[in-house]
């Protein structure tokens, strides 16, 4: 496997070696569980889920860890508002995300941690960083001393003098450029007991900890929205680092899905949130749409984008399907050297999609000469790289969703035979009017017949 990847901090090309060889590490920031799921919040899920399945279709062990940010001063003021338990509000929320990625057919995690669950380790991180001369503890709180940290700023390049953490001040604050690690304790907010006071975590902190606990040390891969890059990657990458971890080789971050050139999010109110747009498309075509794009680019919406989409993809899955039901079967091939050639520079998705599209459009024309066992090969090959991509429509996983039709497909095709028959026979009568009226017929229903070798055969227009 000759995989290069686009690494954020050295911002350049780089060969991916694994640490461990046969093993892959993985780890990326997944949501903090506030509200449902917009496509913006789904889109790094069905990104690096490429990424996985490109590594475990090459017989690596994959370790993919997405945690869940279940406590964050938005989760508590959203459940306060609403006058509900702030743990009752981050669970609601978390098994809307996990619905989302389910539909949208993002393997699950290897593991997905809370935040909750890791304070013995942030505990643990803490006094590290204090015992080494990089934090300290002032009136409850816990804070990193940034200047302590000579490379900071080396993944986003911020300068020191233009540092703004964007948190409040703080009570014990040193100086502003200071991040917070752990919160002092306020009234009617949860807390833990730690040795300088029960407080709660800083946001922060939670992923270098966890990140430590179930990747070790050092590990290969850490992904993340590239809204995350600053503050909250650069500080996991100071924490770590000064408590004495090699942190993540590679960094990769993906672009924003956008409207009107602005960043979807919920303060912007042009929030769309994954039922809504389940109800437009199916999930396997929302998942094309948002995986389309080399990951790294920005993803403008637009509903016409989305239609134009889920149109492409039912192209190819009738192509698929098509084979399947005359062949009987269609054993998964082998990807094209092409399409392993696209995604080993960087996940080019647009150019491995361009290779199932030539695919496709050979395989059509096999089926229409009547080259039944060439379109199997050719759609096996199709199956291969949409598996990779996650959107195999013979997968298991969208199993009723394949247009939830083949009752009626079968009832149709009944009834288009029989018209076809019909035709025929007016046609070795030589009664042309009666074999142009099935045509016509056929034809102002969206119903397309093509003359084979092996007799006429119907297709619905645009499949």
């Amino acid at each position: 496997m000759s995989l290069r990847l686009f690494d954020t901090e050295s911002r350049t090309l780089r060969d991916f070696e694994p640490l461990i060889p046969g093993h892959v590490s993985v780890y990326l920031c997944g949501a903090t569980v506030q509200g449902d799921p917009h496509i913006g919040h789904v889109r790094s899920g069905v990104a690096f889920d490429v990424l996985r399945r490109w590594l475990l279709a090459h017989d690596y062990d994959v370790a993919f860890i997405r945690n869940v940010t279940d406590i964050e001063d938005k989760i508590l003021v959203k459940a306060a508002e609403a006058g509900r338990p702030w743990w009752e509000w981050a669970a609601t929320y978390e098994r809307a995300f996990d619905w989302a990625y389910d539909k949208l057919g993002v393997l699950p995690p290897s593991i997905e941690p809370r935040a909750t669950g890791h304070v013995p380790q942030m505990i643990e991180m803490m006094q590290r960083l204090i015992d080494n001369g990089h934090a300290y503890a002032s009136e409850g709180n816990v804070y990193f001393d940034v200047r302590s940290y000579a490379d900071y700023g080396s993944l986003s390049g911020h300068k020191l003098d233009d540092v703004h953490q964007g948190e409040s001040a703080g009570e014990g604050k040193r100086d502003p450029l200071d991040f917070t690690l752990w919160k002092a304790a306020k009234p009617g907010e949860p807390t833990w007991a730690t040795p300088w006071g029960r407080g709660r975590p800083g946001w922060h902190l939670e992923c270098s900890a966890m990140a430590e606990f179930y990747l070790g040390s050092a590990f290969d891969i850490h992904c993340g929205g590239m809204d995350l890059v600053f503050p909250h990657h650069e500080n996991e990458i100071a924490q770590a680092k000064c408590s004495g971890d090699d942190f993540a080789n590679i960094w990769l971050h993906n672009g924003w899905v956008t409207m009107g050139g602005e960043k979807m999010s919920k303060s912007l109110g042009n929030v769309l949130s994954v039922p809504n747009m389940l109800e437009r498309v199916r999930p396997q075509e929302l998942r094309y749409y948002l995986g389309s794009a080399q990951y790294r680019s920005m993803l403008e919406y637009s509903d016409e984008a989305l239609q134009v989409a889920a149109k492409t993809y039912q192209g190819i899955e009738a192509f698929v399907l098509k084979t399947r039901d005359r062949a009987g079967d269609v054993p998964v091939g082998t990807w094209t050297a092409a399409f392993a050639a696209a995604l080993n520079d960087d996940l080019g998705v647009p150019k491995a999609l361009a290779q199932v599209h030539g695919c496709v459009r050979e395989g059509n024309s096999a089926l229409d000469a009547g080259d039944l066992s060439a379109a199997v090969q050719i759609a096996g090959t199709v199956r291969a790289m949409l598996q990779v991509l996650g959107i195999d429509p013979l997968d298991p996983h969208w199993a009723g969703q394949v247009a939830d039709t083949s009752a009626i497909s079968a009832a149709l095709d009944v009834l288009v035979k029989a018209e076809l028959d019909r035709r025929q026979q007016a046609r070795k009568d030589k009664n042309w009017a009666v074999a142009d009226e099935v045509r016509d017929r056929m034809a102002a229903a969206g119903i397309e017949v093509t003359d084979t070798p092996n007799g006429p055969e119907w297709s619905l227009k645009g499949h």
